[in-house]
């Protein structure tokens, strides 16, 4: 029961990765692209149809923060940014892949922590999958930079993967190890 609960968070994160791609593309770029790109698309509009690609843009909000419109072929942040036609096609069967994994470990999974970590990799993965699917690329759009030099753009599904990974990590190497000898300590201590 409690593990249907971490598929249904998993589904929050797309469902939130979903929304932020599209008001960001249809209320801020869109607008200020001018009217050649057409007027602003409803979310059910949006999300029932791949709208056009938008040109590139960049938005200043903060000093160190601008909303850019950013076609990402590629993995998280960019990474092996292809612009083969196969690029997307292979990279959307890996985070499938990747998703049933990530599923079965979620179902064996008896720790809290590593289910919400799972949940959020999932729901980042589906959120890019998407966005392959509709689009043949990921929509990146937060953009921070210092002193003239840019993080590369990603979007919300980019942070649930790498919040997640690093909730695994943490759980590993703190939490997991720990119980394992707590295990092993009361096995040891109960043979004596």
């Amino acid at each position: 029961m409690y593990k249907v609960f971490f598929f249904g968070l998993a589904a929050v994160f797309f469902i939130a990765d979903q929304i932020s791609k599209w008001a960001v593309t249809e209320r801020f770029i869109r607008p200020a692209l001018g009217g050649e790109y057409g007027e602003s698309l409803s979310l059910g509009a949006w999300l029932m149809q791949a709208p056009a690609l938008l040109p590139p843009v960049q938005i200043p909000v903060l000093p160190f923060f601008n909303i850019v419109m950013v076609w990402n072929r590629g993995v998280s942040f960019g990474l092996f940014n292809t612009h083969t036609d196969y690029g997307p096609l292979a990279l959307g069967l890996l985070s499938v892949a990747i998703i049933i994994v990530f599923s079965v470990w979620l179902l064996r999974s008896q720790s809290r922590l590593q289910r919400l970590s799972i949940a959020l990799v999932i729901g980042g993965a589906l959120g890019n999958v998407m966005d392959r699917i509709r689009f043949g690329a990921v929509v990146d759009f937060l953009d921070f930079h210092a002193f003239g030099i840019h993080f590369p753009a990603f979007n919300i599904s980019d942070s649930c993967i790498c919040i997640g990974v690093f909730l695994l990590i943490i759980e590993s190497f703190f939490f997991e190890k720990a119980g394992k000898g707590d295990k092993q300590f009361k096995a040891i201590s109960n043979k004596t």
